[in-house]
C-alpha cells in the first residue's frame, strides 16, 4: 500500500521506489530506529495530555511537550540517514496529529485556548487521515510538501506558548500564534486534496 505522506520522515525520498544506496533499511522495514523513536513520542504524548489536563503548573509540561515535539526531527534525520520506510511514513504525522490534538484539546478543556481553533485543526488532521488511507488503498501516492512541516511547527509553537509560564497569561498572543497554525492546517489540507486528484488523474486510479 502506497501511503499519502504528509510531513513524513524522509517522505520525498520514495519509499516504495526501494532500497537507495547507503541506506540501513529498506522501504518495507518495520523495526527502525525511526521507528522505534516515533513510537515512544506516541507513547509519551499521553503524559503530555495528563500533565495539561491536570493542570500541572511550572515548566514540567512545558519540558516534555518540548521533548516530544523534538523527536519529530530527530526521528526524520535518522530516516534520510538510514532509510525511508512504508511504515515511518504512515507513523510519524500520525503521532504529529495525536500530539498536537491532544494536546490542544487538553488545553482548550482548561480555558486555556479557545475551542473553536482546537477543533477546526482536529477536524482538518482527521480527514487528512482518513484522506490518507483512502488514497492509499487505491496506490496513490502523494509526494510530502515542505508546508507540512512548517504547519506542524507553527502548531508545536503555539503548544510550547501556550504551556510556558511567563507567556501562557498573554492569551491574546498565544492565540494569534494559535489561528495562524490554523490558517497553515487547513491551507495544506486544501493543497494535498488537490495534489491528490492530480496523482489519481496521472495513474488513473479515479477521481480522488
Amino acid at each position: 500500500m502506497a501511503a499519502v505522506s504528509e510531513g513524513a520522515p524522509g517522505a520525498g525520498a520514495g519509499p516504495g521506489a526501494g532500497r537507495r544506496a547507503g541506506s540501513t533499511f529498506g522501504p518495507s522495514a518495520l523495526v527502525t530506529p525511526a521507528n522505534a523513536l516515533t513510537v515512544a513520542r506516541l507513547a509519551a504524548t499521553p503524559v503530555v495530555i495528563v500533565m495539561v489536563a491536570a493542570s500541572v503548573g511550572g515548566w514540567a509540561p512545558f519540558a516534555v511537550a518540548f521533548l516530544v515535539g523534538a523527536t519529530d526531527g530527530i526521528d526524520g534525520w535518522l530516516a534520510r540517514r538510514q532509510g525511508a520506510t512504508r511504515s515511518g511514513a504512515f507513523l510519524d504525522p500520525l503521532a504529529d496529529k495525536v500530539a498536537v490534538v491532544g494536546v490542544l484539546a487538553a488545553l482548550a478543556g482548561r480555558g486555556e485556548v479557545s475551542w473553536a481553533p482546537v477543533a477546526l485543526i482536529a477536524a482538518r488532521e482527521l480527514a487528512m487521515q482518513g484522506y490518507r488511507v483512502l488514497m492509499g488503498r487505491r496506490g496513490v501516492s502523494i509526494p510530502a510538501r515542505p508546508s507540512a512541516k512548517v504547519k506542524t511547527l507553527v502548531q508545536g509553537v503555539a503548544i510550547l506558548l501556550a504551556l510556558a509560564p511567563p507567556v501562557a497569561p498573554h492569551r491574546t498572543a498565544v492565540g494569534a500564534v494559535l489561528w495562524a497554525a490554523v490558517a497553515l492546517t487547513l491551507g495544506t489540507g486544501v493543497q494535498y486534496l488537490a495534489d491528490g486528484r492530480r496523482a489519481a488523474r496521472a495513474q488513473g486510479a479515479g477521481p480522488a
